[in-house]
């Protein structure tokens, strides 16, 4: 089996990654990564593999590769013969990409919210709610927009690796103390994504399913 994912059951980042495997209907071999209490990913056998400490880390083959983000992005580009996940329209990837960067950076500040209520991280919980709340605003506005013409899903015709990306962490936010009450495009679209073909809540989170 060439595909490993180096995952925590709990990580929405590594939920991300679950989620394209699944849509790709790719074999793959989960390694368990104790990250709590464990904190495997900060050991000097894990930082060999990622020198960052973090997860996910994907190995297809020779390649290893750190990053949701990232990883999205080569699973999409290498497995996706339909083009759909990552698509290369220019008036398409730049977006899909921006989405993607958006999701690996002001969406995180709902895991880092999930992180102190659920994990017992210590960090300003007021302003990681805050943050998410901040951030989740440009996504139901963008997505009110698409919903006036008719569109529901954040860059295209069909969901994208932005979608992907962008959907663990709010969903999840509850476990965070971040409702989505505000946010009814964002509610719907999250619905939509719920019944994508090939949606594994088993290969999410168990308390999400």
């Amino acid at each position: 089996m060439a595909l490993k994912l180096y995952n925590y059951t709990l990580s929405g980042s590594c939920y991300k990654v679950r989620l394209l495997l699944d849509f790709l209907d790719l074999d793959y071999e989960r390694i368990p990564v104790d990250f709590f209490p464990g904190k495997e990913h900060k050991t000097l056998d894990f930082l060999d593999i990622n020198p960052l400490g973090q997860i996910p880390v994907l190995e297809d083959g020779p390649m290893r590769l750190r990053d949701a983000q990232a990883i999205l992005a080569h699973l999409a580009n290498s497995y996706d013969e339909t083009g759909h996940w990552l698509p290369r329209a220019p008036a398409l990837f730049g977006p899909v990409m921006m989405w993607l960067m958006f999701a690996g950076n002001e969406i995180m500040a709902a895991s880092a919210a999930r992180l102190h209520d659920v994990l017992g991280y210590e960090l300003d919980i007021e302003a990681a709610r805050a943050n998410a709340h901040a951030a989740f605003r440009v996504l139901d506005d963008h997505l009110t927009e698409r919903a006036l013409i008719g569109k529901t899903w954040i860059v295209s015709d069909h969901p994208t690796i932005a979608d992907i990306a962008c959907f663990p962490y709010t969903a999840l936010s509850g476990d965070g103390g971040i409702g989505h009450e505000e946010y009814p495009a964002m509610r719907n679209w999250m619905r939509a994504f719920r019944r994508l073909p090939g949606f594994n809540a088993v290969s999410g989170i168990p308390e999400f399913a």
